[in-house]
Parts: structure tokens; C-alpha cells; sequence
């Protein structure tokens, strides 16, 4: 089992930064790709950013540029974070970070990020 929990969400003006960061915890060892995805009102959950255990990266169109995504994989821990750039109020929305394993996947429980003047 592998518990994943999300921190650094918040209001932002447009133009602002955030970093958000997911500790994980359990069986950190079986994890593989790490991502960050997001569910604004109304829409589907969507894919914003991975990176894969050898730290390899791959962003959506929409947060190239302006999102970095890093992980730090500590002897007992595993933290995952998203470095937010530039925001603006279309990246309102509930962040999850996400764990894939061999056997399935992990969700944490979300942070909001709410982007307005």
C-alpha cells in the first residue's frame, strides 16, 4: 500500500506561483511513475505532469513552460512536487498526485489551487 498527501494549494492572483508537494509513505519502493493531474468544476480529470523513477518528464500543452514537476526520492520517503509558474485562473482546480505501481495505482486526497484577483 502506498499513501500519497498533497500540500501547497491555496489562492493565487493570475501571474502567481504555488508549489505543491505529496509525501509518500508505505511501500515507496514499488513506485514507479509519479504524476500530477487536476479536475477543474465541470471537466474531467486531466493529466498535467509525470516523471518516471529514472526522472524522465512529460508535461500537457498546457503547463509547459510554466510547471515543473520533480521528485525527491529520500532513503524512507518519497516526495513529489510541482513547481507552479505564472498561474492563471484556467489552472483553478483540484490537484492529485498520483502513484503507479506494478500493481495498480495511488491517488492522494487533493489540494485546491484557486487562481483569482
Amino acid at each position: 500500500q502506498v499513501q500519497l498527501v498533497e500540500s501547497g494549494g491555496g489562492l493565487v492572483q493570475p501571474g502567481g506561483s504555488l508549489r505543491l508537494s505529496c509525501a509518500a509513505s508505505g511501500s515507496i519502493f514499488s513506485i514507479n511513475t509519479m504524476a500530477w493531474y487536476r479536475q477543474a468544476p465541470g471537466k474531467q480529470r486531466e493529466l498535467v505532469a509525470r516523471i518516471t523513477a529514472n526522472g524522465d518528464t512529460n508535461y500537457a500543452d498546457s503547463a509547459k513552460g510554466r510547471f515543473t514537476i520533480s521528485r525527491d526520492n529520500a532513503k524512507n520517503t518519497v516526495t513529489l512536487y510541482l513547481q507552479m509558474n505564472n498561474l492563471q485562473p484556467e489552472d483553478t482546480a483540484v490537484y492529485y498526485c498520483n502513484a503507479l505501481t506494478m500493481r495498480r495505482d495511488y491517488w492522494g486526497q487533493g489540494t485546491q489551487v484557486t487562481v483569482s484577483s
